[in-house]
């Protein structure tokens, strides 16, 4: 009798530990729901990009992205949105190259850039609870994208909204519009090279080109001394983080110009 009292009671308790510890979600997913979202702010450009990945990224709708500074963002919609050309907007969401990179590579460059478990990562991020052909769909499609342009970052939107003139996120003044009528000068890249006060011009090589390597961008710098436009279709030139070089203001006979260089990044192969 007492040792069949026992066993109910130990059975009581192993069945109240099992219930407390299913009814507790794992640490990691309760990080991962606490996770915030990213936020991007620019203006919408429409393109009239026409493959079959890039028609899924707005669900069958135009190829939207929304340009900020020198980034210009691919977003990547569950379902079809409406968006107008030119028009200022704040998107909500997960930036998908930031978290393949945070993953990093587990597999030792042994399945390519990106690997399927990231990029399913990143839409789990997003959308949550996606019945798993959805998910899977999804994931193909991003992961496509992300090989083919592995420095464009794609966003993964969850909420999209206009901004207002008058509500919160509204527009920032636009510095660089001062400089739509300044005269342009160009100026060889060993010259330039000299008027540099801070710019990181060596660069660990990314997930996605681990070899690295120097590359030649082709660069406006603005009266400010702030790199303003990249003219080039290089990855590796978009890949560089141009909001931390930073130049003498140019000048032509005291009078404050842009100027059209290049600039060399090194880019160190990973160990």
């Amino acid at each position: 009798m007492n040792r069949n009292a026992g066993s109910v009671c130990l059975l009581v308790l192993a069945l109240a530990g099992w219930g407390g510890c299913s009814s507790r979600p794992p640490a990691a997913e309760s990080k991962k729901a606490g996770t915030p979202l990213d936020k991007i702010q620019g203006k919408a450009l429409i393109t009239a990009e026409s493959t079959a990945t890039d028609s899924a990224l707005n669900a069958g709708g135009p190829s939207v992205y929304l340009t900020e500074g020198l980034h210009r963002y691919r977003l990547f919609f569950k379902t079809a949105v409406p968006v107008v050309q030119g028009k200022e907007y704040v998107a909500e969401g997960v930036n998908a190259q930031k978290v393949i990179d945070d993953i990093g590579d587990p597999d030792q460059g042994k399945n390519g850039y990106p690997l399927e478990s990231s990029c399913e990562r990143a839409v789990k991020m997003a959308w949550s609870n996606l019945p798993f052909d959805v998910l899977d769909g999804q994931t193909s499609v991003l992961r496509a994208r992300v090989k083919r342009y592995p420095a464009r970052p794609v966003f993964l939107v969850t909420s999209l909204q206009p901004v207002t003139a008058d509500g919160a996120g509204s527009p920032q003044p636009n510095k660089d519009a001062d400089d739509q009528d300044l005269p342009e000068v160009s100026v060889p890249a060993e010259k330039q090279r000299a008027l540099l006060i801070e710019g990181p011009a060596v660069q660990p090589a990314p997930l996605w080109e681990p070899t690295g390597g120097t590359v030649l961008c082709k660069v406006v710098v603005n009266s400010q001394g702030k790199i303003s436009e990249l003219g080039t279709g290089m990855q590796l030139c978009e890949s560089v983080p141009w909001s931390q070089f930073r130049y003498q203001p140019p000048v032509d006979h005291g009078h404050p110009v842009k100027v059209k260089t290049e600039v060399e990044v090194r880019f160190e192969p990973r160990k």
